[in-house]
């Protein structure tokens, strides 16, 4: 019979143990890691975590949203272990091997874009970012993008000057790649044309219709429009309805590609495979990484073949599409397909419903946002002027981890909910008596 999971700290935090590791990374690793509290994780499985000094904890941020199906699901390891005692690596830019092909016929099933597709393979969200980044302008000959503040694409350089969501991941690498051009996202939490909500995805793509394309960016200089579905680390913001309708069809009116970065909005995480979904539009290119492996380096760009044409050369990656990570992916996709995008949509709005409730008792929640398993809460000083309260939202993140539940921040004060696909409702109520608990205890 399977040990019963459960929460169990023992004494304060971090323990014994934890503290001697915290002190050793100290010595080596690089500052630039943002590390939340002091967790030194052990073993993992499903949704709970173990520290060095036995202490277990309810995972509620499945690796930023990566363990898509949980830590160490015994078949998601089961096709690693298979696999590594196989081949380990052949890099797929220069050798052929099953899995890479195998992954790719996948996922060009599932990308719904125009026409037949192809797929680039690379090790991480950032890198599938770079390669579209690179592909549409190889594509295009043209030397401009748009993208939207409060996106997070990644920090390397390319992804980086597309990103706009916090100034310390920009701080200091100037300049960076030049001919992109930001412009504001809809339903962001404070609107740039003090608008209503329901109005400001108009005027979103109006702005960038009237004021950036006749003004600033000459439609034929303009390569593409990268923008991700809900925005992640920008704070979990959910465009309106017809956001998404009404950019795709700007680009098609004036010949803009369309980039979808899936990063983490993708496999599964809002309850269909890809967010965009959720709005009707399938655009030109997709990037997808995180959830894709569930725990394995894999990224992946995928475009219609007709776009991507480039020459060999033109882009690789040595590790990209490594055997192990696409046999991970592989398992992982029958595992999403085979019931877990039900139960992400199934416990998403159980989740959400508490955390509505919690709000109308708890004035410091100005809002509940997000799409199945992509949740969040944004912590403000009163809801009625929703004013940000980025160091309240800290404390609760931090009071929360020492009663052994793991959360992180996106935006300026919010809190995201993202925990692996296979959560059940025994722990989305955890979750929530737990956060209730924290914020009674604040209060």
């Amino acid at each position: 019979m399977a040990k019963q999971k459960g929460i169990k700290i023992s004494g304060a935090l971090p323990g014994k143990k934890a503290s001697q590791n915290i002190y050793r990374d100290s010595k080596c690793v690089s500052p630039s890691y943002t590390r939340s509290y002091p967790l030194v994780a052990d073993h993992a499985k499903g949704v709970w975590i173990t520290d060095v000094d036995g202490n277990q904890f309810l995972d509620f941020t499945a690796g930023i949203a990566v363990c898509s199906t949980g830590h160490c699901h015994p078949k998601v390891v089961k096709a690693i272990k298979e696999q590594a005692s196989k081949l380990i690596h052949m890099s797929g830019t220069d050798f052929y091997y099953a899995p890479q092909m195998e992954l790719a016929e996948r996922l060009v099933t599932l990308s719904k874009t125009n026409g037949p597709c192809k797929v680039h393979f690379s090790n991480s969200g950032a890198e599938a970012v770079e390669a579209a980044f690179k592909l549409v302008r190889w594509y295009t000959g043209k030397p401009l993008v748009i993208a939207f503040t409060g996106a997070f694409h990644g920090r390397t350089m390319g992804a980086l000057s597309l990103t706009g969501s916090k100034y310390i991941q920009k701080e200091g690498f100037s300049p960076l790649v030049p001919g992109v051009i930001h412009v504001p996202y809809a339903n962001c939490f404070r609107c740039p044309f003090n608008l209503d909500r329901k109005d400001c995805n108009v005027k979103c793509v109006d702005y960038i219709n009237d004021v950036i394309l006749k003004t600033i960016a000459p439609v034929s200089d303009v390569a593409a429009i990268f923008v991700e579905p809900i925005q992640g680390e920008g704070g979990y913001v959910v465009p309106p309805a017809d956001f998404h309708i009404k950019l795709a069809s700007l680009c098609i009116e004036n010949d803009i590609l369309l980039v979808a970065d899936e990063v983490q909005t993708g496999m599964g995480r809002t309850g269909k495979m890809f967010a965009m979904e959720h709005f009707g539009v399938w655009p030109d290119v997709i990037c997808t990484a995180k959830g894709i492996a569930s725990g394995m380096p894999l990224g992946a760009t995928i475009a219609p073949a007709k776009i991507m044409k480039w020459p060999p050369g033109a882009h690789a990656s040595t590790f990209g599409g490594n055997p192990v990570s696409c046999a991970a992916a592989l398992t992982t996709l029958d595992l999403l397909e085979g019931g877990l995008i039900e139960n992400a949509e199934k416990q998403g709005n159980l989740l959400k419903n508490k955390l509505v409730s919690l709000a109308k008792t708890h004035k410091i929640i100005g809002a509940v946002k997000g799409l199945g398993l992509m949740l969040a809460i944004e912590i403000v000083k009163d809801c009625n002027s929703n004013d940000k309260w980025p160091e309240m939202r800290d404390k609760i993140i931090d009071k929360a981890f020492e009663k052994g539940l793991l959360l992180l921040g996106c935006g300026e004060s919010a809190i995201r909910f993202s925990p692996a696909l296979v959560v059940n409702s025994k722990e989305i109520r955890m979750c929530a008596n737990i956060l209730e608990e924290v914020m009674n205890a604040l209060r």
